[in-house]
């Protein structure tokens, strides 16, 4: 049976799992955009040998959480147009070998298995031709070109991982001649297209999506008793509290020298993060990790809302969705200052330093700011992921044209 919506039939390889829906997720939020018009196939990311032996991350547990509510079945129809396959074959763990031809093939032996899979489930959809988006993976996704010979191969550029050292071991050499090879890569913010054209010129801005449905500032009837409880100025960050993304410093040194400012986090933390030391100043309140459906609330309670986004290799050409959802809720925001943050210089104070977020915050609380409440929310909701999904495919359409345009015709041929 051909289960096809009509439209183009889309291939997502996907780095955040289905399953994990307690964190936002670009690519899960892009796939589920896309099944509104056509039909589309998340390849959930396969498991290899080190997260069966070792679950540090518990990613192996989840997954069989996963697969017993789903009655063990592999591929599954999530959402209306949308299939989930969760790959059944264990890859090998090989980052650990030398940048070494060996290492290339054993690499093109886990792509291979993984190619298997997606191509049986692609013949039970009853698919004929697809769209490949991979990801952000350039280590399982180097040989899906060749492997798969999807009709379009489309590189999700969203983040710089080979500023970590697990993906640069390998990366630093393949994700530069993948980038070389695919059709398109797609990117969410103008740092990371500029370095993608480097290596293939059909690199496109694709811009970032945001679901804010639920940052609706008239809809918070009640504010959470925890944060209630805390004096005002109150002035918050809702997010992972990881040291390879924000500065503990520049938290640290706003705490000691306003005193007179409640600083609030919410989130959870992990060992980078210097919690000890934060949680000993009496201004500094950690109010632990909340649902998604919780977060608005928190927001609505703040008075200023900050990014203290650490600048290096991870961070410097991030998009940070927080940022449209701070200003979805209508609130002020200030943050760090990096490239991609000039988009929302006419609503959002940017800032290098301790004393420049010290100022741009005393500006705020003084009733200085850059735009109203309004402007705010209508600048947050440009960045749908229909618009962002939108710009995809017509960068998809127009590659499609050209690359017919170009292709011999059969007298050419013959």
């Amino acid at each position: 049976m051909n289960r096809s919506s009509g439209g183009t039939n889309f291939v997502i390889t996907s780095r955040q799992p289905w399953e994990e829906k307690q964190l936002g997720s670009n690519i899960r939020d892009m796939a589920r955009t896309l099944s509104v018009n056509h039909s589309v196939l998340f390849v959930n990311e396969p498991l290899d040998w080190s997260a069966r032996l070792s679950d540090k991350s518990g990613r192996a547990q989840r997954r069989d959480k996963f697969m017993a509510e789903n009655q063990g079945r592999h591929l599954i129809q999530a959402e209306e147009n949308l299939w989930v396959l969760s790959p059944k074959t264990l890859l090998g763990s090989f980052n650990w070998l030398p940048d070494t031809p060996f290492y290339d093939w054993a690499n093109r032996y886990n792509g291979t298995v993984l190619s298997n899979e997606i191509k049986a489930a692609i013949q039970e959809l009853g698919w004929k031709s697809f769209v490949l988006i991979n990801d952000n993976d350039m280590l399982q996704g180097f040989y899906l070109k060749e492997l798969l010979q999807p009709d379009v191969y489309v590189y999700y550029l969203r983040d710089n991982f080979l500023a970590v050292d697990f993906w640069k071991r390998h990366g630093a050499r393949l994700e530069p001649l993948l980038m070389s090879k695919v059709d398109l890569v797609a990117s969410n913010s103008l740092y990371l297209a500029n370095q993608a054209a480097r290596y293939n010129p059909r690199s496109v801005y694709v811009g970032q999506g945001c679901d804010l449905k639920m940052f609706d500032p008239t809809a918070i009837t009640e504010i959470p008793a925890d944060i209630a409880a805390l004096p005002r100025p109150r002035i918050g960050y809702a997010g992972a509290l990881t040291g390879l993304r924000l500065d503990g410093d520049l938290i640290g040194n706003l705490a000691r020298q306003r005193p007179d400012w409640q600083i609030v986090l919410i989130g959870a933390t992990d060992d980078s993060f210097p919690t000890e030391q934060l949680n000993a100043l009496p201004n500094v309140s950690f109010l632990g990790a909340k649902t998604p459906r919780e977060i608005p609330a928190y927001l609505a309670a703040m008075d200023v809302l900050i990014n203290p986004q650490i600048l290096n290799e991870v961070t410097i050409g991030n998009y940070p969705r927080k940022i449209d959802e701070y200003l979805a809720m209508g609130k002020p925001v200030v943050a760090g200052k990096t490239e991609t943050m000039a988009l929302f210089d006419e609503h959002v104070y940017l800032a290098e330093n301790t004393d420049q977020f010290i100022a741009r915050i005393d500006d705020v609380l003084n009733g200085n700011v850059l735009s109203s409440p309004e402007e705010r929310i209508a600048f947050a909701w440009e960045h749908t992921w229909e618009n962002s999904v939108g710009l995809l495919t017509d960068a998809i359409d127009q590659f499609r044209v050209s690359k017919s345009k170009t292709a011999p015709s059969i007298s050419k041929i013959v």
